[in-house]
């Protein structure tokens, strides 16, 4: 198994994708004979050529447009999206039209295609190369929504979402991309299932749950955990649209404290859905209410990039409060 970067993983897993099915097409900016703005499409240009690794205008709306209308033609397009915080151009288009394609055409009509997008804080972008959007996308029915943590369930989740009838947003934490490396399996068919969430850790005084960028700081505070004999049970979400409801419900049970981790904004947030599922079906298993650790309901910062995220001092302080409930 090749040891890979996050981003490296990406690359080889749509070049893996285009030689399998000639269907699969690659549009955005840069992403052509430059490979994207963080190597992410690198070497397709060169092994497919410009009919199927195209360059387009920065325009978001034509990107997710023109994407919506190779995928009705038989077309299995991948777009995308160079900064998350970029995709509000195309936002009508994706929530308007590629979502609800389905569900308007009766079934005549899908729309298999991925929109990958870089997204999340820790590289010093400010607010404009650093938000969490994913809200958006879980609250549009007609969308899957999909934010892998690590080189290999990126491969699993994206293989996922190539070969899928339905349209994927596909999030990237680009603080991840090479920040870690992996050993990758080499199946060509190592698909992760829509909509199942993995399990990092085990322990039994406190779960976490998490994903996205906000994995590797949750690691970080299962493993302080760990070393004052603390058991912490870490959740990886992997999907956020569906979400893995059944497992994290019989961990939540079975330990009865729960910690919900993102870097998105707290408010009406993926985790104060999940917080309020947990409140709906496990209230009574619950031994302290779940509490959230989040980013903050203001523009992502500059000069306080770090802060802003739910690092590690943050998340065993939480998880503090709920033992001590």
């Amino acid at each position: 198994m090749p040891l890979q970067t996050y981003v490296q993983t990406v690359a080889r897993t749509l070049h893996e994708e285009m030689r399998r099915d000639e269907r699969v097409v690659v549009l955005g900016e840069d992403v052509g004979k430059r490979g994207g703005v963080f190597l992410a499409t690198e070497g397709l240009y060169e092994a497919f050529g410009p009919d199927r690794v195209i360059d387009t205008p920065l325009s978001e709306a034509a990107i997710i447009g023109a994407a919506v209308g190779m995928a009705v033609h038989g077309l299995r397009p991948v777009a995308e999206i160079q900064f998350a915080d970029y995709v509000f151009p195309g936002f009508d288009q994706l929530v308007s039209q590629v979502a609800k394609l389905r569900y308007r055409s009766g079934g005549a009509f899908s729309a298999p295609m991925v929109v990958r997008m870089p997204a999340g804080g820790g590289v010093k972008g400010g607010h404009h190369h650093s938000q969490n959007p994913e809200t958006h996308f879980v609250h549009t029915p007609g969308l899957q929504v999909v934010y892998p943590s690590t080189p290999s369930d990126a491969r699993g989740c994206l293989k996922t979402a190539v070969r899928g009838d339905d349209p994927v947003v596909f999030m990237e934490p680009k603080r991840l991309y090479r920040a870690l490396k992996e050993d990758v399996p080499d199946d060509p068919d190592q698909l992760v299932p829509v909509g199942r969430a993995v399990r990092r850790r085990e322990g039994g005084e406190v779960v976490l749950v998490s994903y996205g960028g906000s994995m590797a700081e949750t690691l970080q505070a299962a493993d302080a955990l760990a070393a004052q004999g603390i058991g912490a049970d870490v959740i990886d979400l992997r999907w956020l649209m569906p979400w893995d409801e059944a497992l994290v419900l019989e961990r939540v049970a079975a330990v009865g404290r729960v910690v919900l981790v993102s870097e998105a904004p707290h408010s009406v947030g993926m985790m104060s859905e999940v917080a309020a599922t947990i409140a709906e079906e496990a209230l009574d298993l619950l031994e302290a209410p779940p509490l959230r650790v989040s980013g903050f309901d203001t523009p992502y910062p500059y000069a306080q990039d770090r802060a802003y995220l739910p690092g590690r001092n943050r998340i065993l302080h939480a998880v503090q409060q709920v033992l001590d409930y």
